[in-house]
């Protein structure tokens, strides 16, 4: 979009906060850099220039907005809405795994070569991958050196800086203040502390409007005691990450989700917030969701009526993936029943002084060794879970935000006991593919024949092309007009 100079000065002029994430406006006079609803007066326009990402503006010398904060903007919708080479490079690169493995890692799981990978990046977002995980480096740091007491060392180091002399220019470059400085400003402007010591609190944005019920109702309905629970009015859970665990409570506010985090190893933030922006669907374009969706008569009442609907997906797509195999023809509360078995026997034991949390979920290297006689389940799905498990553990089947949608779907139909319902909830949850469908979903086909949609699987398949490419999103639509708890938003 930041090639359309005239519909970018509009956006800017409007301060239309929908297209922030979208592109960043750079102001050639001041050299600062802005998101699109900045509420400094706009300059002129030959004065504006855009660029498709915080880091690529960072490249060009600009430095970060003191007032609009742009590198606190949501995420582009973009990345979650493709499966090109560009849009899984972009999840992973937020999932940190350049941090983690290197551009050679990053280039790996895509199945690409490095130069392949360096450059598509370059021509779409004027920017490599190190620069973009620098960009998100100082993201981090900024947020470590304005809600936390850490001495700036432990915050170089936290945030993913190699030395602190990196640490302190990286800082003076994007925000034009030193690390002091930073610290400063947001103490005289800090009005809350983190409720649990050591604990961090920030805000995740969104694009409004957001509809909390049936994502909060969904994902605590379906939660697995031990891991996940509601208390106090937040959605709280257990986090496996790569240097530690995590434990972390998301509370829905009117314009943002207030969001504390605990973390047995800071150098896990910037993935944490990765994982709970993803799993909360929050870097949606809910309003050119609900456009598409609306202009289908026997929806527009649904999108109306309770607009900015999300996807509720996970933090772990194995888990998720193990989790949707225990849940096949079986009630919800059978499925956490299921779930909470495996919790108690192959997860590792956590601490939680806020409340009832006690597990992280196993990994499928611990399910890998589980007798299969000890589950109470079918013989039939015991060797569909089985080798579920099998195939992630030693990484034959992979399943991560940068997943192709089409391959994941094709190894997962291969497996045994994975029907059509399974695959599709899966790129649905896991995988997050925006246009994942279930037809043959019960709730579905009930909430169809209701509307006076095709209540056949192939029929309603048919009608559902007009919905592309948003038909998860119209899943949840059509979910909502049952009375179940994952549509209602807990007392």
């Amino acid at each position: 979009m930041h090639t359309d100079t005239e519909r970018c000065v509009r956006a800017v002029r409007s301060k239309d906060a929908r297209f922030d994430g979208w592109f960043f406006t750079a102001v050639l006079t001041t050299r600062i850099y802005c998101r699109p609803s900045c509420p400094a007066v706009p300059p002129k326009a030959e004065n504006m220039t855009f660029y498709p990402s915080a880091a690529a503006c960072q490249q060009a010398g600009f430095r970060a907005c003191k007032r609009c904060r742009p590198d606190t903007s949501p995420g582009s919708p973009a990345w979650n809405a493709r499966a090109d080479a560009v849009a899984r490079a972009m999840r992973l690169i937020g999932d940190g795994v350049v941090d983690r493995e290197g551009v050679p890692g990053l280039a790996a799981r895509l199945g690409y070569s490095t130069r392949q990978i360096e450059r598509q990046l370059f021509a779409e977002l004027g920017a490599g991958p190190l620069a973009l995980a620098r960009a998100q480096r100082a993201q981090t740091a900024r947020l470590l050196i304005e809600t936390t007491s850490l001495p700036m060392a432990e915050v170089a180091f936290a945030a993913g800086f190699s030395s602190i002399r990196t640490f302190n220019d990286t800082v003076r470059e994007v925000f034009a203040l030193s690390p002091s400085d930073l610290r400063a400003r947001a103490s005289r402007s800090r009005t809350a502390a983190a409720a649990t010591p050591g604990a961090i609190a920030l805000r995740l944005p969104y694009r409004a409007p957001l509809n909390p019920d049936n994502l909060f109702g969904h994902l605590v309905a379906t939660g697995v005691p031990g891991v996940e629970e509601w208390r106090d009015g937040a959605y709280r859970r257990t986090l496996s990450l790569p240097y530690g665990h995590g434990i972390v409570a998301l509370t829905p506010r009117p314009d943002h989700i207030a969001c504390r985090l605990s973390l047995t190893d800071l150098r896990d933030l910037t993935i944490a917030i990765s994982r709970c922006r993803w799993m909360l669907d929050l870097d949606a374009d809910p309003v050119a969701v609900d456009d598409r969706l609306r202009a289908d008569p026997e929806l527009a009442p649904l999108v109306g009526k309770a607009p900015g609907r999300r996807v509720p997906r996970t933090v772990d797509p194995a888990e998720f993936a193990v989790r949707a195999v225990l849940g096949q023809q079986v009630s919800t509360a059978a499925a956490r029943t299921h779930a909470a078995r495996l919790v108690t026997a192959h997860g590792v034991p956590v601490e939680d002084p806020e409340g009832g949390l006690t597990h992280l979920f196993p990994t499928p290297g611990a399910l890998a060794a589980l007798d299969p006689e000890a589950l109470a389940l079918p013989r039939s799905r015991r060797t569909t879970l089985t080798t579920l498990v099998a195939a992630l553990a030693d990484d034959a089947l992979r399943l991560e935000p940068g997943s192709d949608w089409d391959r994941a779907r094709a190894q997962l139909a291969q497996l045994p006991g994975f029907g059509p319902w399974t695959v599709e909830v899966i790129a649905m949850r896991a995988l997050g593919d925006p246009d994942a469908f279930l037809p043959t979903d019960l709730g579905m086909r009930r909430a169809a024949a209701g509307l006076g949609l095709p209540a056949t699987p192939a029929a309603l398949t048919a009608h559902a092309a007009a919905w592309r490419p948003w038909r998860a999103y119209a899943v949840q639509y059509l979910w909502a007009t049952d009375d179940h708890p994952i549509n209602h938003l807990p007392a």
